[in-house]
């Protein structure tokens, strides 16, 4: 599991992105149980993810509508499978409106510029 934590801020909404081998639901299940042990990660408002297994695209917005459908739209053009990528987002209390996209693009294209 790679976490790259603190690598955006907006007002008072925090990012972090983080990833690892998966190429099943139960495998993204476990990566978040995992991710979700750290108490920090615990108490995000959103931990939005997706992977491309063998059966296609897999994605979970966990309440932040259209964020999982960029993460699988980067992972294609990356061609990069059974990868998941998860960006965390804690919420700073003002509203991002569009630049929330933004951000979850600029924290998935983080992860594939570090991790690899």
């Amino acid at each position: 599991m790679e976490i790259f934590d603190g690598i955006i801020t907006d007002r008072g909404s925090k990012y972090a992105v983080s990833g690892g081998p998966c190429g099943s639901v139960d495998a993204a299940k476990d990566f978040i149980k995992g991710l979700r042990r750290k108490k920090k990660f615990a108490k995000a408002t959103h931990n939005t993810w997706a992977f491309i297994g063998a059966d296609g695209a897999v994605k979970n917005d966990d309440g932040e509508q259209g964020a999982g459908m960029i993460i699988v739209q980067m992972l294609q053009r990356e061609g990069l499978q059974n990868h998941i990528i998860v960006v965390t987002r804690w919420y700073g209390g003002k509203h991002l409106g569009g630049d929330r996209f933004r951000h979850v693009k600029d924290a998935v294209r983080y992860y594939l510029d570090h991790a690899f």
